[in-house]
């Protein structure tokens, strides 16, 4: 008989658990929550201080048995779920169901799952935080409350099958509000002229921009603006005006936290929110390594704090020490402060030992754990370095009353740059001025102040200014974090939610809001603003985080939400009438009825199906050309989706034809050996187009 049960989430990390503690313990999983609110019913009573009626979990009976008769035979029950309030209220109800005590020492908790974390934490249990707890339960109620009696109303008025979320409408609205902007948006016309200048007999162009008119910032808003002031330049002479020269430092990025993990996995590695906390899950949970056995390689991941312990950032000095030497660690440890209100308990994502490198679990990882894992390794080393150091220079060049300004760098010393830069995201700035993998060294030659230079040539170029970008996967969870909507734990499912619900879909990695959640949010927006407005969900979710820190009382924070909530509600149910959403009808007709089909939004997308439904079930995907010829037998290249709603392109002649790519082909040939190019995402400079002969390395930028 074993003298400790101990209950974690998942099996994984039981496994890995196990492994760390001796024959005197038993590990066991919940399989997540074992006991929740009922699907079937409200489940809460309000008018009994939000009394919640919980249940245990659907198909959990045997489990629940097998866990009662395995702590029944324990000494001691230890509860060693995630450290966080959703862990916090899994071991409450396990708790509950198992008849621990409650001022039973029963909850362990540890921020990574080594040998040496996990056998601590089992000499340290605490009792159970109910605070923690109370702000868990708040938000499920809070959460119950919109969802089950705000959707409803939506079923009635709009169409069945759709859901309202305190949180989700935020973000779908985020959306809708954005392409708003984009549709209202006016491009204006304005000009920039470059000139290529040479100093002497050298061969290095100097580039340098038009800046200034009678020491203003010019501005040229249409062609003849822009002739007028290449003719004033017919004939003059370029000086150097100015120069300064001077070093800057270039300091690195705090290491991840669940935000910043998402925004940097979207734009280097290509995944979604999802994906990434699901690999990131398992690089947490512990993965064989060899001779080192299992063991987890990154500490928790729900997480919104920049902190990192002492332990690691010794270890990480050592390590940076023995590798890089003494000018790459820096003379006292750096230390990040935390933006706004933060949950503290643990700290930032990083590996549980620096010394793991990638290279050395390489062979034991899958390809795509292998590179979250050297991304979260790279960005917490670099984050421990010193900065990097530029020698920059800036060049004035005067030509009468015009002014161009050319600009170079070198980088002096690499510091945290030899390790790690920060990416970008719709070509918006980056922390600390980090401009990442997007931004070249440039050199000027040797000038002197009152040198001529000769004029090689003026490159004018029109320009329009751009509407806002639309959302991607990176820079709507970095909104939702910024406006202080949701949790680190929240991101992934939010963004999931409203695309499955079909209030968005994603294209090209861009987010469009469909018609579905225009209307949706228009209505909330009318009869329900508090709930679909920002700063009112920001402001809830700062009063949990005041449940958890006990500055609030969480009966009272419901109360205060619900009493406003259920009066416009019955207001709504009485002012707002059916909304029809009418079917796009199309020329293509049924083959079983002849009606014509209509437009229908699917889980993946568009598709076209017969009005007559349910009596007549007939579909038909939408072939979308992209008006490029078959290489292999010439029929139309069309646009279709895998089953779980990829895009990639065929031959519409399928299956007589078995062409298929996961990149948009081109109608351009490579010139090395003739096959079609297809138009690939690219890295920094942007979109490149890439030879589809597998021997054929030939890239190009594409335009």
């Amino acid at each position: 008989m074993s003298k400790y049960l101990v209950i974690v989430e998942s099996p994984a990390k039981a496994k890995t658990i196990g492994k760390f503690l001796g024959k005197n313990y038993t590990v066991k999983a919940s399989m997540g929550h074992i006991r929740d609110l009922p699907r079937s019913q409200f489940g809460v009573d309000v008018d009994n201080q939000f009394t919640p009626k919980y249940i245990a979990i659907r198909g959990k009976g045997d489990l629940v048995k097998e866990l009662r008769t395995a702590a029944k035979k324990a000494t001691k029950v230890l509860l060693a779920t995630d450290p966080d309030r959703e862990g916090e209220a899994i071991a409450w109800h396990l708790q509950y169901l198992l008849a621990v005590g409650q001022n039973e020492k029963c909850r362990v908790e540890f921020n990574e799952i080594t040998k040496d974390a996990v056998q601590k934490a089992m000499k340290n249990p605490r009792v159970i935080d109910g605070d923690r707890v109370n702000a868990q339960q708040a938000r499920r109620i809070l959460d119950r409350l919109v969802g089950y009696k705000l959707s409803p109303l939506l079923w009635r008025k709009v169409k069945k099958g759709l859901s309202a979320g305190r949180v989700q409408s935020v973000a779908v609205r985020l959306i809708c509000d954005r392409e708003e902007e984009i549709k209202a948006f006016i491009p204006e016309e304005y000009w920039s002229l470059t000139g290529l200048f040479r100093k002497g007999k050298s061969k290095t162009d100097i580039e340098a921009k038009l800046v200034k008119y009678k020491k203003e910032k010019i501005v040229i808003n249409d062609e003849p603006g822009m002739n007028k002031v290449i003719a004033a330049l017919d004939g003059a002479k370029y000086v150097v005006s100015d120069i300064k020269k001077k070093e800057k430092s270039r300091y690195p990025s705090p290491p991840f936290t669940t935000s910043t993990l998402q925004q940097e996995a979207s734009r280097k590695l290509n995944f979604t929110a999802r994906k990434t906390m699901q690999v990131a899950q398992q690089l947490y949970e512990g993965l064989d390594v060899g001779p080192e056995g299992t063991v987890g390689l990154v500490t928790y991941i729900r997480t919104d704090s920049t902190r990192i312990s002492e332990t690691a950032q010794t270890e990480a000095a050592q390590y940076i020490l023995e590798n890089f030497g003494q000018d790459y660690k820096p003379a006292t440890p750096k230390q990040y402060v935390n933006k706004g209100r933060t949950q503290d308990a643990h700290e930032a994502i990083r590996p549980t030992t620096v010394w793991r490198e990638p290279g050395k679990v390489k062979q034991f990882l899958t390809r795509d754990q292998l590179k979250l894992y050297k991304l979260i390794w790279d960005r917490f080393l670099a984050s421990q370095m010193s900065p990097a150091l530029l020698d920059t220079t800036k060049v004035d060049i005067k030509a009468g009353d015009y002014l161009f300004g050319a600009s170079g760098f070198v980088v002096k010393f690499p510091g945290f740059m030899k390790i790690y830069t920060e990416g970008r995201d719709n070509g918006e700035g980056m922390e600390n001025g980090d401009n990442g993998d997007n931004e070249k060294e440039r050199t000027l030659p040797e000038l002197t102040v009152g040198m001529v230079l000769e004029l090689m040539s003026l490159s004018p170029k029109q320009h329009f200014t751009q509407p806002p970008a639309r959302y991607t996967d990176a820079s709507l969870v970095k909104s939702l974090e910024e406006n202080g909507i949701g949790r680190p734990s929240t991101y992934a499912p939010i963004v999931e939610t409203i695309q499955k619900r079909g209030y968005v879909t994603k294209e090209e990695k861009q987010y469009y809001p469909t018609e579905l959640g225009f209307v949706v949010v228009a209505l909330l927006k009318e009869h329900f603003p508090d709930i679909i407005n920002i700063q009112f969900t920001a402001a809830m979710e700062d009063k949990l985080d005041q449940v958890e820190e006990k500055e609030e009382d969480w009966v009272k924070v419901l109360q205060e939400f619900y009493t406003p909530f259920k009066e416009t509600l019955d207001k709504a149910e009485q002012n707002i009438g059916v909304v029809e959403i009418e079917d796009e009808v199309s020329e293509e007709v049924c083959e079983l009825c002849g009606r014509n089909l209509v437009v229908k939004m699917g889980r993946f997308g568009k598709f076209l199906a017969c009005p007559g439904f349910p009596n007549c079930r007939y579909t038909k995907p939408i072939v979308e050309s992209v008006g490029v010829p078959c290489p292999a037998c010439g029929g139309d290249v069309v646009l279709k989706r895998s089953k779980k709603g990829r895009k990639f392109y065929g031959c519409s002649n399928y299956p007589q034809c078995g062409f298929v790519t996961w990149d948009l082909p081109t109608n351009k040939k490579c010139p090395k050996c003739s096959n079609i190019l297809v138009r690939k995402s690219g890295g920094s400079k942007g979109p490149v187009l890439s030879c589809t002969a597998p021997d054929c390395k030939y890239r190009e930028q594409a335009e």
